[in-house]
């Protein structure tokens, strides 16, 4: 079992930063991909966004949305994966969860039914 805990979130003008954590539980989280997903307002959880991954061997793949913009990194010493948002605009706002795929190969990364566990969101409010 993986315990996953996001922070970070928050309200923000547009143009603004905010950088989200998640912080995992498990032995072997060096092994994870993880991810960032998103749901805006009104949508239901199957709706859920692709936002980015980092995967066990470092790399990474963005939604087109906020390419150049999001930064994903992970501490492997800290069991824990960053998002790192820039230039937010309103359109980012949204419940941002974090998601564990424990399986290291053959998993699609955008994805959403191939992540295993997930955080209970964190809440990004960006004011145009």
């Amino acid at each position: 079992q993986v315990q996953l805990v996001e922070s970070g979130g928050g309200w923000v003008q547009a143009g603004g930063s905010l950088r989200l954590s998640c912080a995992a539980s498990g032995r072997t989280f060096s092994r994870y991909g993880m991810g960032w997903f998103r749901q805006a307002p009104g949508k239901e959880r199957e709706e859920r966004d692709f936002v980015a991954t980092i995967r066990w061997t470092g790399g990474t793949l963005y939604a087109d949305s906020v390419k150049g913009r999001f930064t994903i990194s992970r501490d492997n010493a800290k069991n824990t994966v960053y998002l790192q948002m820039n230039s937010l605009m309103a359109e980012d706002t949204a419940v941002y969860y974090c998601a564990a795929d424990v399986v290291p190969y053959g998993s699609r990364w955008s994805v959403r039914a191939d992540y295993d566990y997930w955080g209970q969101g964190t809440q990004v409010t960006v004011s145009s």
